[in-house]
């Protein structure tokens, strides 16, 4: 059984340490069924002949489905799990200087995946100037991802680092070799950083807001509200902002992004931090109070910013934060008060190894695209579709399962 673990308040950093020791179950169920969902969705990216509900909307629709909903809830979830990374990382003896260099190795681990993938995507690959077909190139890069963050034990430190030096040899050549652009003349570059990337970079920026913060609630909305405040500064100005003014409002969709995994942050400390005299029912009461709280910001903001995945609207992103939220108050009352437990060792693999999660499917399609296969036409439309996806989502799980049982892990 997964215990549910407790933060301190946080007056001071150096009583970090006070950190009791272990996992909550809520946050891995929540992590799980994310990860489950975030399969399900991706994979129907290519499904005919359903409702747009069941797609990504349009950027001025002003509107979003529960498929908008999933990259926000990875963000949710990062937000939910740094203040246990870091006090973690404390309690095991880490100082300032580790702590930052821990969290700057996991956010260049997830941003270079990250420019990786995107650049693979169609929109940015010119194949035929590619020297090996870009599926090859991708399997290739998934390979050095395993030799530099996978878990395994080699038989000595020596060989050890040769590999992960390996690794990141082979990237390198992997970033020489690739060619992008309309003409095949340009480079890897950043293109929107892919999903990867951009949780790279909110949990960055939130890592060092949090800890500026002291995990002091008021100052945590504060800073959230100040995010939300940068990406309007940003809009104010539109195309107008030149010179220092341009360069310093530059980053609004990073902002926007780090105001969900605050959001997060606020909310594991609601529930989880050290408060003997707060029953779980006051904390129940404080995280609707924070979700009813981010519906009426959202909606308050949303005639000056529509609902918006694409843009990462200040509205979108409140709404999606307060939806999140609700979401873990039923896994709090679900798995807590009613103790219901068993489903969860359903998506717990995925809860235990997110980024093979996350990783396997591209895996897959690297390697069915490589060999000419592709799944039948009545799999990939209609209600049988939808259906389809949801197997291949469980299966990839499965899959997860048995991989975890091998120790095939990536750790950042």
């Amino acid at each position: 059984m997964i215990a549910t673990a407790a933060l301190p308040r946080l007056a001071v950093l150096p009583r970090l340490n006070e950190l009791q020791r272990g996992r909550v179950l809520p946050i891995d169920a929540f992590r799980g069924l994310t990860f489950l969902v975030m399969v399900w969705v991706n994979e129907m990216h290519g499904v005919t002949g359903i409702s747009r509900w069941w797609k990504h909307m349009p950027a001025d629709a002003d509107a979003m489905s529960f498929v908008d909903a999933v990259f926000p809830a990875f963000l949710f979830i990062v937000g939910m799990s740094i203040p246990f990374a870091i006090h973690a990382r404390i309690a095991k003896g880490d100082g300032w200087a580790a702590l930052q260099g821990h969290i700057v190795w996991r956010a260049l681990a997830l941003i270079v995946m990250g420019v990786f993938m995107v650049n693979a995507e169609e929109d940015y690959v010119h194949p035929a100037s590619m020297a090996l077909p870009v599926e090859a190139w991708s399997l290739l890069f998934y390979a050095a991802v395993g030799l530099v963050w996978g878990v395994y034990r080699a038989p000595s430190p020596a060989l050890d680092r040769v590999l992960r030096l390996g690794g990141v040899a082979l990237m390198g050549l992997l970033a020489l070799l690739y060619r992008g652009g309309p003409d095949g003349s340009q480079g890897l570059a950043p293109q929107w950083w892919g999903i990867l990337g951009l949780i790279g970079w909110a949990y960055l920026i939130a890592c060092m807001l949090y800890q500026l913060s002291r995990g002091r609630l008021p100052v945590l909305w504060a800073m959230l509200a100040g995010c939300v405040a940068y990406y309007a500064a940003h809009a104010a100005l539109g195309d107008g902002a030149t010179g220092l003014a341009a360069t310093l409002l530059s980053q609004d969709g990073h902002a926007a992004h780090t105001s969900i995994v605050l959001a997060g942050v606020i909310c594991a400390l609601i529930y989880h931090e050290r408060q003997d005299a707060r029953t779980l029912d006051q904390r129940h009461a404080r995280a609707l109070a924070m979700a009813a709280a981010l519906v009426a910001a959202g909606f308050a903001l949303r005639p000056w910013f529509p609902i918006s995945k694409i843009y990462a609207t200040p509205s979108w992103c409140l709404l999606s934060a307060a939806g999140c939220v609700g979401v873990y108050v039923v896994l709090q009352a679900l798995i807590v008060q009613v103790g219901a437990t068993g489903w969860v060792a359903w998506v717990e693999p995925a809860a235990n190894n997110p980024l093979v999660t996350y990783l396997l499917p591209f895996v897959i399609g690297a390697v069915m695209g490589w060999a000419g296969w592709g799944w039948p036409p009545a799999l990939k439309d209609g209600t049988l579709g939808i259906a389809f996806c949801a197997l291949y989502a469980a299966a990839v799980l499965w899959a997860v399962s048995r991989l975890n049982r091998w120790n095939v892990r990536l750790k950042i």
